[in-house]
């Protein structure tokens, strides 16, 4: 249950990420463009999303039906070989993806929070004018933002439930 109100959580997060960048980028579009731009991404976006979550989801199930051909012959001692690979490859692939996401929840919540900020925007701009590596240091300038505000919100509900539980007692 912990895990699933945590994919929820992490879902409504990243579509709100969506939306917010969608909608940066039709700021100046008529109201209608605007809700027909958000409406084909999250279309899109919700399709594409579900769909490869869904293939990511039955890929051990793939390995397992691979792995109960128990004909004879070459096609299917391959078959075999190859839903092995594939059992022996998920786990590496959910932890891989649980650290690319949770960096990608980061980077992109600190670019929403450095865009959203002017003071921060141009100053990041202003160092990242005279930088090689502008791309590099803005994604490592975003994830740094992004980690910290993590940082203060986590310390921010912490303290608020140390202090409704004083309260509550």
């Amino acid at each position: 249950m912990q895990k699933i109100k945590g994919a929820i959580r992490t879902d409504f997060v990243l579509s709100a990420e969506v939306i917010v960048i969608a909608l940066g980028t039709v700021a100046n579009e008529s109201l209608l463009i605007q809700g027909l731009v958000v409406s084909v991404i999250a279309f899109v976006m919700t399709v594409g999303v579900y769909g490869v979550v869904a293939f990511i989801v039955k890929l051990d199930d793939m390995g397992l039906y691979l792995l109960a051909d128990n004909s004879a012959g070459n096609m299917a001692a391959i078959k075999q070989s190859f839903g092995r690979l594939i059992l022996a490859f998920c786990p590496f692939l959910m932890k891989g993806l649980s650290i690319i996401g949770t960096s990608a929840m980061f980077l992109v919540g600190g670019g929403i929070i450095v865009h959203g900020v002017g003071f921060l925007h141009h100053y990041i701009e202003g160092v990242l004018a005279t930088q090689y590596y502008q791309a590099i240091i803005s994604q490592l300038l975003n994830l740094f933002v992004g980690i910290a505000s993590g940082i203060i919100l986590l310390a921010a509900l912490k303290s608020c439930r140390l202090v409704a539980n004083k309260f509550k007692k």
